[in-house]
């Protein structure tokens, strides 16, 4: 194909892509109610423990704050709504100029890394609650805890993609280690480093107060570590059997 096919064949799939993405977001803006209700959950549990629902309350600052909210919420969710589209329209873009090796391990890193991401989400969605009731229990005596909606859906957004993500990164490693950037046994190595910066990661992820929460996303993250670490090993064992079968005898590797 020339250049100019090619930009003819991309306009297509950005095309397809985002048509894919409007229908995703105006179904997503049906559902806000429901997943407003459910990130919500906290200020509820919050305001019936106290006893008081007018001290515990979801806030909107601005005349048009609800409606700003909603449109990103509908953004963020018509994204994933619509993401089997759009991948598949970036994938048939990109596949054409693939070896048949690379698209086998294209498929394998999308087909481990997006239910894993998923996994993440749904960890951070049940630390959540522990995070926002242990933070609102530093509110003093006589104190109201008044969450901005904007501020609120920013602060549990970005904890589910951050954790969703790091349950993604050892999918990384393996890839690292079938490009042959990273062996193994380089990988297994480096374990201790792995539970440090998994400890870390937990205990900034979650308030310092909530032990359990910060011991179960640090123990997930290092099983999927390890994980990771023992499929490197056994891609390494294959390679070097094949590469035993290939060479001649008496040949050198």
């Amino acid at each position: 194909m020339s250049l100019g096919q090619h930009l003819v064949e991309l306009r297509k799939r950005l095309i397809w892509a985002a048509l894919a993405l409007i229908v995703g977001m105006v179904v997503a803006f049906f559902i806000t109610d429901w997943v407003i209700w459910l990130i919500t959950g906290p200020i509820r549990q919050i305001a019936e423990a106290e006893g008081d629902a007018a001290k515990v309350e979801l806030m909107f600052s601005t005349v048009t704050g609800a409606f700003d909210l909603r449109l990103r919420m509908s953004f963020a969710i018509g994204l994933m709504i619509s993401a089997p589209v759009w991948l598949w329209q970036i994938w048939a873009f990109v596949m054409p100029g693939l070896t048949r090796k690379e698209i086998r391990y294209t498929v394998g890193f999308v087909a481990a890394a997006v239910p894993l991401f998923f996994a993440g989400c749904y960890v951070g969605l049940l630390v959540m609650p522990h995070v926002i009731e242990i933070m609102n229990s530093f509110v003093p005596d006589g104190g109201a805890s008044f969450f901005d909606a904007s501020y609120y859906y920013d602060f549990v957004f970005k904890l589910l993609i951050v954790v969703g993500v790091s349950f993604v990164l050892p999918v990384f490693l393996v890839a690292l280690n079938l490009a042959g950037v990273m062996s193994g046994k380089a990988i297994l190595k480096g374990w201790r480093v792995a539970v440090i910066v998994a400890v870390v990661f937990s205990a900034l992820a979650t308030p310092a107060a909530d032990i359990v929460s910060m011991l179960m996303l640090a123990g997930m993250l290092i099983v999927l570590f390890f994980a990771a670490a023992g499929l490197s090993l056994l891609f390494d064992r294959r390679r070097a059997k094949r590469n035993a079968d290939i060479l001649p005898p008496g040949a050198v590797a």
